[in-house]
This record gives C-alpha cells, structure tokens and sequence, in this order.
C-alpha cells in the first residue's frame, strides 16, 4: 500500500491526475480488480507531499493508529511572521515533524535557523532521516506518540 500512495501522491503533487476523478472513476467500476486497494490508496493520499520519503513518514504513522498529520502546513509567530513549512504538522500538538533527506546536509545552516525560530515561537519539531523510518519505525512512531500525549498532558 505504502507504494501505491507514495505513487499517487506524486502524481496528484505534479496535477498528472486529479483526486476527484479518479474517485469518481473507482466508483463506477467496484468489480474491477484492485480498486478497493485504489479506494484505500486515495484515502491515504496527500497531494501536499513533496517527497516519497515524506510519504512514507506520514504512512508510517497513520498506518500505526497515530492521528493524520497535515503537511506543508505554513507557520507563523504571534505577529504572523513565517517562520516555517514543515513536511507534516499535528495543530493541536503544535508538533512539526521534518523528513532530512540528501540534500539536507547541503541546507544545514537553513535548517538550523528554521529550527530555531519554530523551538522559539512554541513549537515541538522532531526530525527524522531514511535511516529512522527504514530501519527504525517503531522508535519513530513511539516518539511522535510521546509527543502527542505530551502535549495533550500540557493542556
């Protein structure tokens, strides 16, 4: 499944398909094979995704009974300054979760700054490479849940 969606929200995220159609197309033609899988796909889907990885991450927790992050959700200070777009936000948590992939050694000082600004203005950020939502899904999962429950806990 992971596949499936990573693929669509590509193609949804470049506008070579559209949502609603698709969706329109899947119920008119229930007795074709896989798609339910399509129907489940689209569910999952997030044209907002910028990456595969980004996908996987957002799957990795939903997947796991965690609530749907937004993602490239714009955030702003108590002036409504922008401080950041992360690849996945929990509002209600004030939780942004960024993916590192390659390039980001390259953009290290940006980050950083961003980074910053957000742990400044209230926000949790939490960062996670290949590496972590590879070979380490389950400390992912039980850390953004950490996260979660402790906000929720401050409240």
């Amino acid at each position: 499944m992971t596949d499936a969606v990573a693929m669509l929200d590509t193609a949804l995220h470049g506008r070579l398909v559209n949502s609603g159609r698709l969706r329109d197309w899947a119920s008119t033609h229930t007795g074709y094979r896989g798609v339910r899988r399509l129907k489940r796909a689209l569910e999952l889907a997030d044209s907002a995704a910028e990456s595969v990885m980004e996908t996987r991450l957002r799957l990795l927790l939903v997947l796991a009974g965690l609530p749907h992050p937004r993602s490239q959700v714009s955030l702003r200070d108590d002036f409504g300054l922008f401080l950041a777009r992360p690849d996945l936000y929990y509002h209600d948590a004030r939780l942004a979760i960024e993916y590192d992939g390659a390039t980001h050694r390259e953009s290290l000082a940006a980050d950083n700054r961003r980074q910053n600004r957000l742990i400044d203005a209230g926000y949790r950020l939490l960062r996670f490479t290949a590496g972590d939502v590879l070979d380490a899904p389950a400390a992912v999962v039980s850390m953004v849940g950490r996260a979660l429950q402790a906000r929720q806990a401050m409240r």
